[in-house]
């Protein structure tokens, strides 16, 4: 298991970040957590700023993400954190699609990737296993990656091909925000998110108008469903 960086305490605990900000959650995970050997947790954060501070402070071995955060996103969180903290491993745990949101982890700089839904056990193994150095996907996911290599097939549904922000507003107009809205959730002038809007229209061959909309609150609900 991978030692303590540099903190003064028990060389053989690795310190664990949780960032989520649900406080329901960030108290169970830290519960589980802390019941295991080895293991303790060094701080909770449900914000990007809080996140931010409590990495710069704690410096802790691994920090454990959600995607959606008040005020931010969980992959530009470990795209900001990874250059300034490169000895830190993140793990990813969120209730969002795997298929979708897997691999874009794992290029943000994370190295695991995990469903809330999994058990305590299959948690608990993911957070050992990033921790010891080595990536963490669900079976499923793992072979899906090595038959995609084995196929060469490099054919993707046309959502998977949206960037990350561009996803990230996809998700806010299937959820019935204006661009207003989308540009104050997301930080961005309207403007932007126009281009946004746009960029996504012509990936995924959309008219304009309310197209746009029904087309993003259908794939919404069934994104949702899956």
């Amino acid at each position: 298991m991978a030692r303590r960086n540099g903190t003064t305490g028990p060389e053989n605990v690795a310190r664990v970040a949780i960032v989520d900000d649900h406080p329901v959650v960030c108290e169970g995970l830290s519960d589980l957590i802390s019941r295991q050997p080895g293991l303790a947790v060094c701080g909770t954060a449900g914000t990007v700023p809080q996140a931010i501070r409590l990495i710069e402070s704690t410096r802790p071995d691994l920090c454990i993400v959600d995607i959606a955060l008040k005020g931010g996103n969980g992959i530009d969180l470990i795209k900001r954190l990874k250059p300034a903290h490169a000895s830190v491993k993140f793990l990813v745990s969120s209730m969002h699609d795997e298929s979708l949101y897997m691999e874009r982890s794992l290029r943000a700089g994370a190295m695991g990737y995990i469903n809330k839904e999994e058990s305590t056990q299959k948690i608990i193994e993911a957070i050992r296993r990033v921790l010891d150095g080595k990536v963490y996907v669900s079976e499923a996911m793992a072979d899906r990656l090595l038959r995609r290599v084995v196929t060469g097939r490099t054919d993707r549904p046309a959502v998977e091909t949206l960037a990350d922000r561009e996803l990230q507003v996809f998700e806010l107009i299937g959820q019935g925000l204006s661009t207003r809205d989308i540009a104050t959730a997301l930080h961005l002038s309207a403007k932007t998110v126009e281009t946004y809007r746009a960029r996504i229209r012509m990936k995924l061959n959309i008219g304009r108008g309310t197209e746009l909309t029904r087309h993003a609150m259908l794939w919404l609900l069934e994104h949702k469903e899956a």
